[in-house]
């Protein structure tokens, strides 16, 4: 049976809330998959994979980057909050790192046993924690940013995975190839999964604005779940 309860964390002043999934009927801890939101913040979207994650026998936490939102936030408001964020990359880091260590703290988790995925913005985010010589066993981006930043470089220990479609206006193939060279300079176990014909936000039903890019693809949501499923089971074992 999945339990759900929300936890409310802090990045120094900020006050921040995630939401906790588990299976209640699996004893002791277990690991932990931290997830990272897309620009609209912590929503039903992030929420749901919390708890697919955490049918998967994990601890699943949709965390919050932004803090204190109001719940009726405009696109433009949570547009302005991501913003802030990319302008601040340190400031991005610490933010994730701060849901890491409340996720450590949780009874129902084995803090040793931790891996982050994030969707869009959320998966530049969980990339930073990567960057940021974070101790988690792996990320995993999801049409994510993969555009780097320019703070002193850490050793990147956790194993890195990129979901992306070839056609994502937001991150183009030349941001691939630059994210590939730079994880090649930094050691990093990584990988590179690319769906042709594949545009931005494409594991989200909702997402139906070819104009900007954004579309999803119910083949390209499939593949990128099956390869998720065996990478968490890869490092987090």
């Amino acid at each position: 049976m999945i339990q759900t309860r929300e936890i409310a964390y802090r990045d120094e002043d900020i006050l921040c809330k995630g939401y906790l999934a588990f299976d209640a009927s699996r004893p002791g801890r277990r690991p932990a998959v931290l997830v990272s939101h897309t620009i609209a913040g912590r929503d039903e979207f992030v929420e749901n994979k919390a708890r697919r994650i955490a049918e998967l026998g994990y601890a699943g936490f949709a965390l919050d980057m932004y803090g204190e939102r109001p719940s009726n936030a405009t696109p433009e408001e949570n547009r302005a909050l991501m913003n802030s964020l990319l302008n601040d990359r340190a400031l991005l880091a610490r933010r994730i790192r701060a849901a890491l260590s409340a996720v450590r703290t949780l009874e129902e988790v084995d803090p040793q046993r931790i891996a982050a995925v994030g969707y869009c913005f959320g998966g530049l985010c969980v990339l930073d924690l990567a960057r940021s010589g974070a101790d988690v066993r792996g990320v995993v981006s999801t049409h994510g940013l993969l555009k780097a930043h320019d703070l002193p470089k850490e050793r990147i220990t956790a194993k890195v995975l990129a979901l992306h479609g070839h056609e994502d206006p937001l991150a183009p193939p030349e941001d691939v190839r630059a994210f590939e060279e730079e994880m090649t300079r930094a050691g990093a176990d990584w990988q590179v999964h690319v769906y042709g014909g594949t545009q931005h936000a494409f594991t989200n039903p909702n997402a139906a604005n070819p104009a900007a890019g954004l579309v999803y693809n119910p083949v390209a949501d499939h593949r990128a779940w099956t390869t998720l499923v065996a990478f968490l089971s890869e490092v987090l074992r």
